[in-house]
């Protein structure tokens, strides 16, 4: 049966959602000139200051997620012998924090549409940034940084599913902020916050989806820190080491996370108040 990734991999079949980056919040007063101009404005314009603080709420509400997934993670080996009640419970919950996010996005897109209207190039300039740094962590539009990749041989196809679950939770864990997989064919394939990992040795599946080794790993975060928590004893290079493969971690300035997804449409859950 697949595990399910939580955040930290926020996952398995595995859900895997993202430990997001702390958000910036502001630490003195608006600008005079900010303030001028929304004393002059429509009556009900969003300033940039109420506009970052809507996106630290939203960035606080994708860390409780990830953080409930990294909870159902730690349990992810029970899940062979849960009852399908549980387990639709579980994706069920799964399919809520998706809508969320989508709900999320949906809503800073309209502000950006009322704010063009208004004329407040800051404020629509913030709000952008923030629908931006959502976009990334929902795994919608591609993403570029720093990085590492990793590449995993398996020559005697003994590398299970879990060696890969494992080494997605490492890299959630250590700050990654976006992450794809590919096999030795096909396009590469964007892990998100309901991925899920499961097959067998040799025929991974990765959200339905077949790989077959050599298998390439790309994450973006920082470099030194992401190559640290696969290389830890007992870790992801000694798990790969142990069944026969080898582990390549190279540190690059410059990664592409091309792959993106498309989260779709849920058909019974909705946003919560």
């Amino acid at each position: 049966m697949p595990q399910r990734c939580g955040a930290g991999c926020s996952g398995p079949d595995m859900t895997t959602g993202d430990t997001p980056p702390p958000a910036e919040t502001s630490t003195g007063d608006e600008s005079p000139q900010v303030e001028g101009k929304q004393e002059s404005g429509a009556k009900h314009t969003m300033s940039p200051r109420a506009l970052q603080v809507l996106a630290v709420l939203l960035i606080a509400v994708l860390g409780i997620a990830i953080a409930m997934q990294v909870r159902d993670t730690d349990s992810g080996s029970s899940l062979d012998s849960a009852r399908p009640t549980d387990l639709l419970a579980l994706l069920d919950n799964l399919n809520r924090r998706e809508a969320s996010l989508r709900q999320d996005i949906a809503t800073l897109q309209a502000t950006i549409a009322g704010l063009e209207q208004r004329g407040s190039d800051a404020a629509v300039d913030e709000a952008r940034a923030r629908l931006s740094a959502l976009a990334i962590q929902v795994g919608t539009v591609p993403a570029t940084g720093p990085g590492v990749v990793l590449t995993i041989s398996d020559p005697a196809q003994k590398v299970g599913p879990d060696v890969l679950l494992d080494a997605v939770q490492e890299l959630r864990a250590a700050g990654a902020e976006a992450i794809q997989i590919s096999g030795r064919e096909g396009p590469p394939l964007r892990i998100g916050i309901d991925s899920w990992i499961g097959g067998q040795p040799g025929a991974v599946i990765v959200d339905g989806t077949t790989l077959a080794p050599p298998y390439t790993v790309v994450a973006i975060g920082d470099p030194p820190t992401l190559a640290a928590a696969v290389n830890i004893p007992g870790g992801v290079v000694d798990s790969v080491s142990r069944s026969g493969g080898t582990l390549v971690v190279d540190q690059k300035q410059q990664v592409a996370v091309s792959a993106t997804r498309d989260p779709g449409d849920t058909h019974y859950a909705r946003p919560g108040n």
